[in-house]
């Protein structure tokens, strides 16, 4: 059985770190065709929490897009350019960030509704699209605060 694959690119930024954060979110499927697009603005966070931030949003967005018993049998490939993160949720790095671990455990928890999850570390030239978005909650805060 071939399962149906989702590719998800995620970004989370910080200005400040922490300061004003924004996430972005671009969901696609196997031949890449963008899905769907979010940009949120997070409040106030450092830099690794508006990353974390960003995959626990994307992996909720597939699961309402899709519904439970359908992302239950999904393939999801995230993709982000914090080698941090990536490397964190995929078990090659030790979380030594306090603040990092609920969040890690929120993930952890959300993976159960899912088939295969896979965290790929991508350089930030092809995380662009995600980049943007979480760039333009970060300018939409800002602009709230200059009115």
């Amino acid at each position: 059985m071939v399962r149906e694959k989702i590719i998800t690119y995620t970004d989370g930024g910080s200005r400040g770190n922490p300061g004003p954060a924004g996430i972005g979110v671009v969901i696609a499927d196997r031949k890449n065709s963008v899905i769907k697009e979010y940009s949120k603005d997070i409040g106030t966070r450092t830099n690794n929490e508006a990353e974390y931030e960003a995959v626990i949003f994307a992996l909720q967005k597939i699961k309402q897009l899709f519904g439970k018993e359908r992302a239950k049998k999904m393939e999801i490939e995230m993709k982000m350019d914090s080698e941090l993160v990536a490397r964190q949720l995929g078990g090659k790095y030790k979380i030594q960030e306090e603040k990092l671990f609920p969040l890690f455990i929120k993930i952890w928890n959300l993976r159960m509704d899912f088939g295969k999850i896979s965290f790929t570390e991508i350089p930030r030239g092809k995380n662009k699209e995600a980049d943007r978005l979480a760039n333009e909650a970060m300018d939409k805060r800002e602009t709230k605060k200059m009115f």
